[in-house]
């Protein structure tokens, strides 16, 4: 069986989460990732979060299924160096600062005079152009600009930011989506060109009609909590022992069965319960009755209860629960995955399943610099040259 991206060369100059997990993606389905670092100063991701035995655990999953090798773009030798790496690449994935690459006599406009079939990813901020386009851009700016912050939180607390890389990971999904169309284009008869994501759009393009309802009708989408304007009862509620359940009523017969299992059935009767709106405006009540009946019964039999009348449930999980649960074994979700370094490693697998031709983690990511031998072995760079290259700190 042939992986999809099968051939595809990508090298990957980025560093942190948006970039890196793109190129991930790519890898996740066959492509051959080459992932550079400086020689002297690892992509930041391999410090990030817990460690085991001084291994970052972050770095197996962000740098699965890549090549590792050690460069300094900003020495000329350097330069050059990755001028070879990219002849023959498809793929480039960048996310530096707005004319860096450029000022390095990298940019788009020289790579492409070595390579004009090449996908240029670049991944900023705020983008390529405009008056932002230069300052330093990170995911959490991106939470909190797109409009994600001001509408997420209790409506009496303040704006609230995701404990992860949200915005990152749908920038690297969205990265990964525009690498496959520009593929596209070029394989049907076009050529190499530019990517130019912004961070701060991506997660914008998730949040709804924000825009468009503004522009209409002036709504600005206040903090609800865990509620809806648009359905109840739809809310986090605490069970007997403790756990969370989660209910969603977005449908009218929804809505009814759970207001039937909980003995409120003559709520169901009233005028306003009839639309997703008016039960929302009446979210007090309908909580206060959902809520009361939960806070009775232990998870297992709410959960188990709500699957007998057919209403919408979903028990509030951590990791601990992930690992153990069956649907998730079903899918496959957790993948336990080869390493070096600590033998095995459990992770996410990859998000999606294709009948034909599936993505497979080959393995974890690698040691800091693992292949660079190899890597520039292949394009004939010989051993003197390599300890040369060492030894002034180009590699």
């Amino acid at each position: 069986m042939t992986a999809p991206l099968a051939g595809v060369k990508v090298v990957d100059l980025a560093t942190l989460f948006a970039g890196p997990l793109a190129a991930a993606f790519l890898g996740d389905f066959g492509a051959d990732v080459v992932k550079v670092e400086h020689p002297a100063k690892p992509d930041p991701a391999r410090g990030h979060g817990p460690a085991k035995d001084g291994v970052g655990l972050w770095w197996k999953v962000l740098g699965r299924n890549k090549r590792t090798v050690t460069l300094n773009l900003s020495s000329p030798d350097g330069a050059e160096l990755l001028r070879r790496l990219l002849a023959d690449a498809d793929v480039l994935v960048e996310n530096f600062r707005p004319g860096t690459l450029e000022r390095w006599g990298l940019g788009p406009a020289e790579l492409h005079a070595v390579n004009p079939r090449l996908v240029i990813a670049r991944i900023s901020g705020f983008g390529q152009v405009g008056p932002y386009a230069r300052r330093p851009g990170f995911g959490t700016l991106a939470e909190a600009m797109s409009g994600f912050a001001a509408a997420t939180g209790e409506p009496d607390g303040p704006p609230t930011l995701p404990p992860f890389g949200l915005a990152d990971s749908v920038a690297a999904l969205a990265t990964a989506y525009a690498v496959m169309l520009a593929l596209r284009s070029r394989d049907a008869g076009g050529a190499g060109q530019v990517v130019d994501l912004a961070i701060i759009e991506p997660i914008m393009a998730m949040l709804g009609p924000q825009i468009t309802w503004y522009d209409q009708i002036g709504y600005v989408q206040p903090r609800l909590g865990n509620r809806s304007n648009n359905n109840a009862p739809r809310n986090t509620y605490r069970c007997a022992d403790g756990r969370w359940v989660a209910v969603s009523t977005s449908a009218q017969s929804i809505a009814e069965r759970v207001l039937r299992l909980v003995g409120r059935p003559e709520l169901v009767d009233e005028p306003w319960f009839a639309t997703g709106a008016g039960r929302a405006a009446h979210a007090d009540e309908l909580d206060a009755a959902v809520g009361a009946w939960v806070a009775a019964r232990g998870r297992d039999e709410v959960v188990a209860a709500f699957e007998e009348a057919q209403a919408a449930v979903a028990p509030v999980y951590d990791v601990r629960d992930i690992v153990a649960d069956p649907q998730y074994a079903a899918l496959g979700t957790v993948r336990t995955v080869p390493d070096e370094e600590l033998g095995e490693v459990r992770m996410q697998n990859v998000p999606f399943r294709l009948s034909g031709t599936p993505g497979e983690i080959r393995h974890a990511g690698r040691r800091h610099g693992q292949d660079t031998d190899e890597v520039f072995g292949a394009l004939g760079v010989g051993l003197d040259e390599l300890a040369a290259l060492r030894a002034r700190g180009v590699i």
